[in-house]
């Protein structure tokens, strides 16, 4: 378990490195990172799309420096509204996805914008049979969110929204850390 946890704050790591240093005091000194200056939460986005989608424009900045812990309580019913108002598969009472989840308990899970992570069994976003359990760089996400959104009880509501139509990456993911295909 402590592996996996030094993995995933390793990976956390390079990400902020990589992607979230620019404009700020970070210096690079032989190598190594010193990580100091001021930064800013500016975008929460556990999962793709989710917060674009869900949070109004009027309440954006607020979500995005709200905590995860306070999300659901704060922002479910907007969540709902926002499903409810996008999606025939909730249309009626009691309608429920694939994962059994109806509109008010799906937007629950929603409204905490985070990515959880499963330590004991399959990472994957969804795999026929475990759900929102980690990411895989080859998860099709947003196909899953529109799925889940969209597709019903059984995936088979509303095909034209259930799919985004891009079944593969680009260019081919690295076999080695960090796993992205290499830039154009």
């Amino acid at each position: 378990m402590m592996k996996n946890l030094i993995n995933i704050l390793g990976v956390i790591l390079v990400t902020a490195i990589l992607f979230g240093c620019e404009n700020d005091d970070t210096m690079i000194m032989n190598d190594m990172v010193l990580l100091s200056g001021t930064y800013m939460q500016e975008d929460q986005m556990g999962r793709p799309a989710v917060n674009t989608v869900f949070v109004s424009s009027a309440s954006k900045d607020m979500f995005n420096v709200t905590i995860p812990s306070e999300q659901g309580a704060n922002y479910q019913s907007m969540f709902q509204t926002n499903l409810m108002a996008l999606s025939p598969a909730y249309a009626n009472e009691g309608d429920t996805n694939a994962l059994g989840l109806d509109a008010a308990t799906f937007t629950g899970v929603l409204a905490t914008d985070v990515l959880n992570v499963s330590l004991d069994g399959p990472t994957t976003f969804y795999d026929g049979t475990n759900v929102l359990t980690g990411r895989n760089l080859t998860d099709d996400v947003i196909t899953v969110e529109l799925l889940l959104i969209f597709g019903g009880e059984d995936f088979s509501e509303n095909p034209g929204l259930s799919d985004d139509h891009v079944d593969a990456n680009d260019k081919p993911f690295s076999a080695s850390f960090p796993y992205l295909a290499s830039p154009w």
